[in-house]
């Protein structure tokens, strides 16, 4: 399958101290194709994400060790990787080897999407995973030649997507989205680490007006 000229332009993404799951292989949690499933997998995604209008892209800062690096997937960890497939009618294998891995925000995201019908498109402000140097099981904030490159990439992705609006999960998120845009409203809420969780699930409830049986959540 010929990779959607978008993946292509994020699979060229190089910096150091950052991983690219759609070019980068683990040398010990990958299989030997890894990127490519990954990268053909965000490239059906997109595809069908395009055929008509999203209500929104849930936008996050970076990729995680324990998510996105593995999965190549926005938000989303192994044990969800094929709930987010599903919802583009897909079907995946995990590109890793051993045991699945979990990531806490994966898993409060994914406790409120589990329960949103509207077609919502995951992504980061930076779609690759930044580390430390010399220690690629870390997590960093990406840096502000890091931040230009993924902003470039998020307004290619909304003029592509037409979403009505971008949910913006954390402070960085809604900045980055406030400038590459102003056409589209950004609606910020918080980030569920650091004690965000409680908030955040507030919030999502209030604006995807889910039943209440989700407050047993917190």
């Amino acid at each position: 399958m010929k990779l959607h000229p978008f993946v292509v332009d994020v699979s060229g993404l190089r910096f150091s101290n950052a991983f690219n799951p759609y070019t980068d292989r683990c040398p010990i949690h990958d299989r030997i194709d890894a990127p490519i499933r990954r990268a053909k997998v965000l490239s059906a995604m997109v595809r069908r994400a395009a055929e008509v209008p999203i209500d929104a892209i849930w936008v996050g800062r970076d990729l995680g060790y324990r998510g996105g690096r593995r999965t190549g997937m926005a938000l989303t960890d192994d044990v969800h990787m094929g709930r987010h497939a599903k919802r583009w009618n897909l079907e995946v294998e995990r590109p890793t080897l051993g045991v699945v891995v979990a990531e806490r925000t994966a898993a409060v995201i994914w406790s409120i999407l589990d329960q949103v019908d509207a077609r919502v498109f995951l992504w980061n402000v930076f779609p690759l995973h930044p580390h430390e140097v010399g220690e690629p099981f870390t997590n960093r904030q990406h840096n502000s030649l890091e931040r230009a490159a993924g902003e470039a990439i998020l307004a290619m992705l909304v003029g592509l997507l037409r979403p009505r609006r971008i949910l913006a999960i954390g402070n960085d998120a809604a900045n980055a989205a406030k400038r590459i845009t102003d056409s589209v409203p950004v609606v910020c809420v918080r980030h569920p680490s650091y004690g965000g969780q409680a908030q955040f699930l507030r919030q999502m409830i209030e604006l995807y007006e889910i039943a209440p049986r989700t407050r047993s959540l917190f």
